[in-house]
């Protein structure tokens, strides 16, 4: 092990997505574990106490931003970046009054990664990310994702939104909204 290397936690559930961003973090110089649940990322806390962590703002059935207060409280200079494949304004306000310096929408390039944890310059000639998704479609996607997860029933899945279950329905037989 390096002891001048940056010392990085990873808690992420994504098996793939976790192996090659491990791989490309160790490349540049960290030191780094993975955690893929809240307890793993809890665990690691006692022992290992990071520069840096890399957050996946849903692990499993978990909110990730439970561990927020939790990595502070182990190391309250932490530089906490959140990642989420569901990006929302809530979360990402959220996540920003919780501690994190940085909130990014899944997919994520290790360079947009480096450079929102602070370990590296804007690259000009990396371009812009696309223009982020709208919140009607957001709002789209979501129910669907909570339909997906309840197995199809519309029932509980409005139940776990908070909506009558006519007004899920209406949602599913409508087009997706513009990007």
């Amino acid at each position: 092990m390096n002891e001048t290397a940056f010392r990085l936690l990873l808690i992420e559930d994504d098996d793939a997505f976790s192996a090659v961003a491990a791989s490309a973090l160790r490349r540049r110089g960290f030191d780094l574990r993975v955690a893929s649940s809240t307890a793993m990322a809890q665990k690691l806390l006692d022992e290992f106490l990071p520069h840096y962590a890399v957050l996946d703002l849903r692990l499993g059935e978990e909110s990730g931003l439970t561990l927020l207060p939790v990595i502070f409280q182990h190391v309250p200079e932490c530089r906490v970046v959140v990642l989420t494949g569901y990006a929302s304004i809530a979360t990402a306000v959220e996540a920003i009054k919780l501690g994190a310096i940085n909130y990014l929408t899944k997919p994520v390039s290790i360079e947009e990664l480096l450079h929102a944890l602070g370990k590296q310059e804007k690259n000009p000639d990396i371009p812009p990310a696309a223009e982020p998704m709208s919140v009607r479609r957001a709002a789209w996607e979501h129910v669907h994702r909570v339909v997906q997860e309840a197995d199809g029933n519309i029932s509980e899945a409005a139940r776990r939104l908070g909506m009558h279950r006519r007004t899920v329905q209406r949602i599913l037989n409508k087009r997706p909204p513009a990007r």
